[in-house]
């Protein structure tokens, strides 16, 4: 994203995993070496921001003027999963690109199901087709730690010359590989479980192999069923190699894998923020070590292709520093408003981005803001900007402790000012979200005061243009911004009004819209969320 950005490498994360410490000490370490912007690929659980490591050391940089963003973790496709989630820290999810890497299962009755792989090796003999089998229907093994593929579970008796059906779970991906060639397999077909769905993720396996869907995996096992009933002709089947694609559409679609909203720790921020790609992403690679991460991989390269939250997020950094360089006045939360209210929601077909997993369309909890879009961020016309006193307001609206407080600023910290601030929403970010929750209550309302700072042309006019989520009304006041001069800050009010829905006890039900300024020349997009809560 920024090849002429210098970069300064802090090691945290060891075998044992990554600690505390060493998170916090390389946040300060970074901070002191005079750094533009801090790229974190790493995450844990999410905990209140007080015992947090990453919110802590994060705090402290973004205090200092220094952009941080970070990977909203690989938890996805299911809800409440997004990680890093502080409101000073930029949350980066993951989406695919227009170039995918297709190897197909061709299977014995004909059908051909699709896949993916980045396997480059000497492929299965071409116009051959190999018997296959699946550890898991208890033939040659015990059934679900074959049907795992996990060490020491496939007899060698059972898999010799043959290509292997592993399910995922347990072990990594490529390790499943190194299991069936170590046990004689000539190749393997990896298959999603139900949880993943559809998402596809390509792997250099160390033997021809192949990543399959949850319903092609299926579909593999019920022809695999159907043939040792028929006990006429064994079943076979083969993979077939199909190199490099391009121009794939739909893209970008949300990676299965991406973790997802609600935010589990402020409901009032939503996360993650934005998305940038993260499936198939090709980068320099050590030598030391094997393509695949395994020990007795011997291949030796300078690139390799991998894939998670951990890639979206360094393509996020590099645009950071970008705009940092281009604008060296703007503060972390004005690098992120402009990246923000810029992104796009629509992919290379014109429709709303899909989710990967399930092939339907996806939401901002899936995508925050959308997909960022470097061009339009290096102008964005207006940005929301965000003050370490904004930070310290909202944690005392969202009921933390002084001494709590303490622990996240590392330094003297009063609530004074929160009382006007109003409560933890009005934290100027440039997404607007709401939970409301149903005690019997028909009406509902709240409002959002924002304060948006002119960096476009200095005389201009900016019109509101609402579209509200479903059954609620939203209203802007003022609903234009007239701007003097570059750097002035004019502020607006957004009423929101809902009414009850139906739910079950401890249901909830989210429906979006936005908030777009247009001065005719720039669109500043704001998402807008509103979750009713059913309570227990």
């Amino acid at each position: 994203m920024a090849p002429k950005a210098r970069l300064a490498a802090y090691k945290v994360c060891w075998n044992a995993g990554c600690y505390d410490s060493d998170i916090l000490a390389a946040f300060d370490a970074a901070v002191s070496d005079g750094v533009d912007v801090i790229s974190l690929s790493v995450g844990g659980v999410v905990v209140p921001y007080f015992l947090d490591a990453i919110a802590i050391g994060s705090f402290g940089a973004v205090d200092c003027g220094v952009f941080v963003s970070a990977s909203a973790g690989n938890g996805g496709p299911g809800g409440l999963t997004v990680t890093n989630v502080a409101p000073w820290v930029t949350t980066v999810g993951a989406g695919t690109i227009d170039r995918d890497f297709p190897a197909d299962v061709k299977l014995g009755n004909g059908k051909v199901i699709s896949g993916v792989s980045l396997y480059g090796g000497p492929g299965l003999a071409s116009g051959k087709m190999y018997p296959v089998v699946y550890a898991g229907s208890g033939d040659g093994g015990d059934g679900y730690s074959g049907s795992l593929c996990v060490e020491g579970s496939l007899d060698p008796k059972f898999v010799e010359g043959k290509i292997v059906l592993c399910d995922r779970g347990i072990n990594s991906r490529a390790a499943k590989g190194e299991v069936v060639k170590m046990a004689g397999g000539v190749g393997m077909i990896l298959a999603n479980g139900v949880f993943d769905g559809e998402g596809l993720v390509a792997d250099c396996h160390v033997l021809p192999a192949t990543a399959v869907g949850a319903s092609g995996g299926d579909e593999i096992r019920k022809y695999l069923s159907a043939a040792a009933k028929s006990k006429s002709s064994p079943p076979t089947a083969t993979i077939v190699f199909k190199g490099t694609r391009v121009n794939v559409r739909p893209a970008p679609v949300v990676s299965s894998f991406s973790a997802r909203g609600p935010n589990p720790e402020s409901p009032e921020i939503l996360k993650p923020d934005v998305i940038a790609p993260g499936l198939n992403i090709l980068a320099a690679w050590p030598d030391k070590i094997g393509p695949s991460g395994i020990p007795s991989d011997k291949r030796k390269i300078e690139f390799n292709i991998l894939s998670g939250t951990s890639m979206a997020c360094p393509h996020v950094s590099g645009l950071a520093a970008l705009l940092k360089a281009a604008h060296p006045e703007w503060s972390p939360a004005a690098i992120r408003s402009a990246l923000m209210t810029t992104a796009y929601t629509v992919d290379n077909r014109g429709g709303t981005m899909l989710d990967e997993s399930t092939g339907n369309v996806s939401t901002v909890l899936d995508f925050g803001a959308g997909h960022v879009h470097p061009q339009k961020a290096m102008d964005p016309g207006l940005i929301y900007d965000i003050t370490s006193f904004d930070y310290i307001d909202f944690l005392c609206n969202s009921n933390y402790t002084l001494n709590n407080i303490q622990v996240v600023t590392r330094r003297n910290a009063d609530c004074s000012g929160a009382k006007r601030a109003g409560h933890a929403g009005n934290l100027n970010y440039p997404s607007l979200s709401v939970v409301f929750q149903q005690y019997g209550k028909h009406q509902m309302s709240t409002h959002f005061i924002r304060t948006v700072t002119n960096v476009g042309d200095a005389k201009s006019v900016y019109k509101v243009t609402i579209r509200p989520p479903g059954e609620t009304v939203v209203t802007v006041q003022p609903e234009k911004l007239v701007f003097r001069r570059v750097g002035q800050k004019l502020n607006f009010l957004v009423r929101v009004q809902t009414t009850a829905v139906k739910l079950a006890p401890g249901a909830s039900s989210m429906r979006s819209g936005s908030i777009i300024w247009s001065d005719g020349k720039h669109t500043v997009t704001s998402p807008i969320v509103v979750t009713m809560q059913q309570p227990l």
